[in-house]
């Protein structure tokens, strides 16, 4: 900082982050902010809308109220010493991207601030990149400086509201996170090229306590985003994302058992497209969607259908100080065009303080934990932004299959009673499995991910409570697929709703001796209800012999034929 005024680089600055941290800022007199990139004659142009009357940010560039405001060129890919040395800035802010894309040597800015002796902070949202900024740590701290990755909405804000709420529990189990955009903003196209990145591809995640591949933009939860005092977000899908709280939230919490991090655009028959588009990744029929990022850009632009609003939300699951169950709410709903202010609120906050002389402790780390609720909260209000938590004491449901049941519970055999006895429990046995030979039954038994054909194979089922829901992961001989089931809802109350990606089937449960019959009653494929002739049949049913839970599987239909057909026997660990 010299002479009084403190100079920040915006490295992207007339982008869509930028440009916004540009204008939170715009009227600050001790600022010098130096609008940042490849093309000289865009940074002009901002530059120029800034200092005019509808910029909005005061007299910008005089010596009278507002920033002083200058574009400049500047080349990640050039020399970077140089252009640092020419510049001087206090403080370089890196908000570019997309920097899923930044291999090799992704962190050469990051060095070059650091040789220099430059503070850095950025907006990076990919978990490879901040999850790795930490291997600087040591050369940062030898220069004196601070190096800050991911001062953004995931990881930055996220874990503020997680902290927030932390100590409301005594064990934290699970936790999820996720953005809602409003579909009237015009997402930038690094974000869309981030996230074509990763679609269909392995997503690292916890379940169950242990490393999981999930997969980007098929894995899915429901939320209604509902701070309180505020009317919430329709209900809608989140589909899984690759942020930096997936690598971090370990590191931070002993003992977490699940993680999520989503995204759920509207509207959402736009967004079940693109999972569509994502499953042909995880197929392999396309290698990546990244090409198709221009296009997704522009149809999210045109498609801007609902109201203006957004939101972002952060839920922890667990026990309370008590050891009650507990799930912990941070819902946050942003009206209007006041919600991609969000994202830059936490560099907004960190350049404030630096102004008045609070500076980050030196050394190269994730913004996780970085800065806490209400340094967030003092910036929401300046805009229609409204965000709380909410404390949802759980009495301990009945097991899934005994709330379906009901009184007809008592009908089932001792061995079926053991294995839906609701909580997390392990069965394991031996299997015998057909798989149909069309190339319709290949093709669906690809996408859900159905084991191969054998005899006598090893068979582990973990079945796992998740709220209202179990989640079943099915190991046959190393090869695992997954499905979850729930109670229906609305007119499919009473029946099982059981999820094998983008196909729901509801079944009736019906005891018949000493038998359990799933019958089935109707099927959705993306939500959208299917003709019932159509429907995946077959002999399907569980049973005890010999004291042991037996069960026989079969899935196949008019179209596809014999889609797979598995039986056998499992015994609990």
């Amino acid at each position: 900082m010299s002479g009084g005024t403190f100079s920040l680089l915006i490295i992207g600055g007339y982008g869509s982050f930028g440009g916004r941290l540009a204008q939170l800022l715009g009227e600050e007199p001790r600022l010098r902010l130096l609008i940042a990139g490849r093309s000289l004659e865009k940074a002009d142009d901002f530059v120029f809308d800034m200092r005019s009357p509808k910029g909005g940010a005061g007299r910008l560039g005089s010596n009278d109220l507002g920033a002083w405001l200058q574009a400049v060129a500047f080349d990640r890919d050039g020399d970077l010493r140089e252009q640092l040395t020419r510049l001087r800035p206090d403080l370089v802010v890196d908000a570019s991207g997309p920097f899923q894309s930044f291999t090799g040597n992704g962190y050469k800015v990051v060095r070059a601030c650091i040789e220099l002796g430059i503070d850095y902070a950025d907006l990076a949202d990919s978990t490879g990149f901040v999850a790795g900024i930490s291997g600087l740590d040591a050369a940062a701290k030898a220069k004196g400086i601070f190096v800050l990755s991911g001062l953004s909405s995931l990881p930055a804000l996220s874990f503020a509201a997680l902290e927030a709420m932390a100590p409301h529990f005594s064990r934290i189990e699970s936790v999820a996170a996720g953005i809602a955009p409003s579909a009237h903003v015009k997402i930038g196209l690094n974000v869309v090229r981030a996230i074509a990145s990763y679609a269909g591809k392995p997503v690292a995640v916890l379940r169950e306590g242990q490393p999981a591949d999930g997969r980007g933009l098929i894995d899915e939860m429901r939320v209604e985003i509902a701070p309180p005092g505020v009317a919430p977000l329709a209900s809608r899908m989140f589909l899984l994302v690759d942020a930096p709280d997936l690598a971090l939230l370990p590191q931070h919490i002993a003992g977490l058992q699940s993680t999520f991090t989503g995204v759920g655009t509207e509207p959402q028959a736009l967004q079940r497209l693109l999972s569509l588009a994502a499953r042909l990744v995880k197929l392999r029929l396309l290698p990546s969607l990244a090409p198709f990022a221009r296009a997704l850009q522009a149809a999210s632009h045109r498609l801007a259908l609902g109201a203006h609003r957004g939101g972002m939300f952060v839920r922890a699951g667990g026990l309370d100080r008590d050891g009650r169950r507990l799930t912990s709410s941070w819902d946050l709903i942003a009206e209007g065009d006041d919600g991609p202010f969000v994202p830059i609120i936490g560099v907004e906050a960190l350049v404030r303080r630096l102004l008045e002389g609070i500076r980050p402790q030196s050394g190269a780390r994730p913004a996780a934990g970085e800065l806490s609720l209400a340094d967030f909260e003092a910036a929401f209000r300046r805009f229609k932004i409204t965000s709380g938590i909410r404390l949802d004491y759980e009495e301990e449901p009945l097991p899934l299959y005994r709330r379906i049941l009901g009184s007809a519970w008592q009908q089932l055999p001792p061995a079926l009673a053991a294995i839906h006895a609701g909580g997390t429990r392990l069965a394991s046995g031996r299997a015998r499995i057909e798989r149909g030979g069309g190339l319709l039954a290949r093709l669906v038994a690809g996408v859900i991910g159905f084991p191969p054909a054998g005899d006598d194979v090893p068979v582990a089922v973990r079945f796992a409570t998740d709220g209202d829901r179990e989640i079943w992961t099915r190991t046959f001989g190393g090869k695992a697929f997954r499905s979850w089931q729930a109670e229906g809802k609305g007119g499919d109350r009473h029946l099982l709703a059981e999820v094998f990606g983008p196909f729901r089937v509801l079944l009736a449960l019906v005891p018949e001796g000493d038998r359990l019959r799933l019958v089935v009653r109707g099927w959705r494929f993306f939500g959208v209800p299917l003709p019932l002739f159509l429907a995946p049949g077959g002999d399907t049913y569980e049973e005890e012999r010999d004291g042991r839970f037996h069960f026989h599987v079969e899935i196949g239909g008019p179209l596809t034929g014999l889609v797979v057909r598995y039986s056998g026997w499992l015994v609990l660990e």
